[in-house]
C-alpha cells in the first residue's frame, strides 16, 4: 500500500506542477502566440503590421485576445502533459529490460515525451480550435459564444476539428521538447552534486526545449492553424498542397519569428513553474 500511495502522490505532484507551469507559459507567451496565428492565417503581412494592428484595435490588452481559452485549456493540458511524461518514463523503464536505476537515454526520454502527447491531445485539440477561431474573429466573440457557434456548425466534431493535426504536431514536438530539456539541464548541472535546484539551468534548458520543439514542428503547426480556422471541411494534405502551390516552401513558416521569440521565455517560465512547484510540494 505504501508503494501505491507513493506512486499516487507522485502522479498528483506531476499533475499539479504541470498545471502551474501551464499558467506561467500562457501569461508569458500569449502575445507572441497571437501574433503568430495572425500571420499564419494571413490577417497581416508582417510581424510589425500585426503588432501595430493589434495595438491600434485593442491596446496592450489586445495582445491577450483569446487568452481565456488557453488559460482554461493549457492549465489542464500541461498538467496532463507532465503527468503523461512521468507516466511515460515509468512505462519505458518497466519495458526496457535493464536496471531501473540506470539513467534514461535520449531515445527513451523522447519515447516518454511522445507518449505524453497522446492524452494531452484530447484536451489540447478543442481548446486550440477555439483559441485560433477567437484570435482571428473580427467581432470579438466571447469564449462561450465561440463554443456555441462551433457546436452549431457541426457538434462535437466541429469543436475537435484538427485533432489529428494537433497530435501530428505534439507527438514529435513533445519528444524533442522533453529530450532537449533533460539533456541541457543535466549538462548545465553536471558539476552540481549537492541536489540544489539550479534556476539558471532550468531556465536555459526550458527555453532551449521550446526553441527545439517549435523549430521541428512549425510547418505542421501552420497546417493545423489553417485547418482549424477554415470554415469548410479540409484535410491536412489538402491544406499542405494549397500552401505549397500558392506560397512555396516559405508558406509553411509565416510567424516563425514570433513563435521562436515566444518559445524561449514561455518555456523557461513553464519549467521554472513546474520545478519550483515540485520543489515546494516535496
Amino acid at each position: 500500500m505504501e508503494e501505491v500511495d507513493s506512486v499516487l502522490v507522485e502522479n498528483v505532484k506531476s499533475f499539479a506542477a504541470g498545471g502551474f507551469g501551464g499558467v506561467c507559459a500562457v501569461l508569458t507567451g500569449h502575445p507572441f502566440d497571437l501574433t503568430k496565428v495572425l500571420l499564419q492565417t494571413n490577417k497581416y503581412p508582417s510581424t510589425y503590421d500585426a503588432i501595430k494592428g493589434t495595438l491600434s484595435k485593442g491596446g496592450p490588452l489586445g495582445f491577450y485576445k483569446g487568452v481565456i481559452s488557453p488559460l482554461l485549456g493549457v492549465t489542464p493540458m500541461f498538467a496532463v502533459s507532465f503527468w503523461g511524461y512521468d507516466l511515460g518514463k515509468q512505462l519505458v523503464v518497466s519495458f526496457r529490460g535493464k536496471s531501473p536505476d540506470l539513467p534514461m537515454t535520449i531515445s527513451e526520454i523522447s519515447t516518454a515525451g511522445f507518449f505524453s502527447a497522446i492524452p494531452t491531445t484530447l484536451i489540447a485539440a478543442p481548446f486550440e480550435r477555439i483559441k485560433v477561431v477567437m484570435q482571428i474573429d473580427k467581432n470579438g466573440s466571447s469564449f462561450l459564444n465561440t463554443v456555441k457557434t462551433l457546436y452549431s456548425q457541426g457538434g462535437i466534431k466541429s469543436i475537435y476539428k484538427g485533432s489529428f493535426a494537433t497530435l501530428a504536431r505534439d507527438g514529435p514536438g513533445s519528444a524533442a521538447y522533453f529530450a532537449t530539456y533533460e539533456y541541457v539541464k543535466n549538462y548545465l548541472s553536471k558539476d552540481k552534486n549537492n541536489g540544489e535546484l539550479s534556476l539558471g539551468a532550468i531556465s536555459i534548458a526550458g527555453g532551449l526545449a521550446g526553441v527545439a520543439m517549435w523549430t521541428a514542428i512549425f510547418p505542421v503547426d501552420t497546417i493545423k492553424s489553417i485547418q482549424q480556422s477554415s470554415t469548410i471541411k479540409t484535410t491536412m494534405s489538402q491544406v499542405a498542397k494549397n500552401i505549397y502551390k500558392t506560397k512555396g516552401f516559405r508558406g509553411f513558416f509565416p510567424g516563425i519569428g514570433p513563435a521562436l521569440a515566444r518559445s524561449f521565455p514561455a518555456n523557461a517560465a513553464t519549467f521554472l513553474g513546474v520545478e519550483l512547484a515540485k520543489h515546494l510540494m516535496n
